[in-house]
């Protein structure tokens, strides 16, 4: 079962590069291409992030994300790199676990380019029940009450 597993995953992957390739072949045939580069570090100390997902979306002129993508893993030192991306719109996300998903649209257009991305830590969730360790915002500013 593992197996199988892996070996549809790596499907995906090749047919998600496929997309990705004719989808940027459609926007620009032969135009200027760019060299990318990724640092992904930690917002609160500057440390690398390492095994982060760097998923790359081709973005259309009216901000729609095309079909497919391109995922790139960060190395020890929280970088990785891509060549020959076509210059335009593109989407960026970035995923690891235990960090808040980091997502945003940039414009290539110049030949060589380094995106640093500082990952924040998760937030706390808020829910409308009274139980478990769920923040309630309207009780962590409540002043003390003295009963009569």
């Amino acid at each position: 079962m593992k197996k199988w597993i892996a070996t549809a995953g790596a499907v995906l992957i090749v047919l998600g590069m496929g997309s990705l390739g004719r989808a940027w072949a459609q926007q620009d045939d032969d135009g200027p291409m760019s060299n990318l580069q990724f640092v992904v570090i930690k917002d609160y100390n500057g440390k690398p992030v390492r095994n982060a997902a760097v998923v790359l979306h081709p973005v259309s002129a009216k901000g729609k994300q095309s079909k497919g993508g391109l995922e790139l893993k960060t190395d020890n030192d929280g970088r990785t790199n891509i060549d020959g991306i076509p210059y335009g719109p593109l989407r960026i996300q970035v995923l690891a676990p235990g960090f808040k998903t980091f997502g945003e649209d940039y414009e290539i257009n110049k030949p060589e380019l380094e995106i640093t991305v500082k990952l924040k830590r998760p937030e706390g969730q808020y829910s409308s029940y009274g139980s478990g360790d769920a923040k309630k915002p309207d009780q962590s500013k409540a002043p003390e009450q003295k009963p009569q």
